[in-house]
């Protein structure tokens, strides 16, 4: 298999390159769509694997810059729970703007991976 099968593509973000990569951690590059849906910038995020139950990320630079968040994920029979927990910051935004912005981000990017699975089954 190469790189690029069974992965799926995101319209809310578009990883570029691998900066860094060693152990469980990886630092990647990141092209955004703002949320607005105008445009995008670029973003630096650190993931840190927790295999198999999830994984932390950090955004590195960006307007989300020292942003966190970690992803759980718990089988329940034919259903997988997914819990995420995080401090979330958006340079320009308050924290009810800034609560929006990520609950319709990950609102998106979960569907998008939902429907993906879907070719799995």
């Amino acid at each position: 298999m190469n790189d690029t099968e069974g992965r799926h593509e995101h319209k809310s973000f578009r990883t570029e390159k691998v900066l860094e990569q060693k152990e469980n951690t990886m630092v990647v590059e990141a092209d955004v769509t703002n949320p607005d849906g105008q445009g995008s910038h670029k973003e630096t995020w650190k993931f840190i694997m927790e295999p198999p139950k999830g994984f932390r990320m950090e955004y590195l630079s960006g307007p989300m810059k020292g942003s966190t968040h970690s992803h759980t994920y718990t089988a329940m029979g034919d259903r997988t729970k997914v819990e995420v927990d995080g401090d979330f910051r958006i340079q320009g935004l308050d924290d009810t703007q800034t609560r929006k912005a990520i609950l319709d981000y990950f609102a998106n990017v979960f569907h998008e991976d939902s429907e993906a699975l879907k070719k799995y089954k």
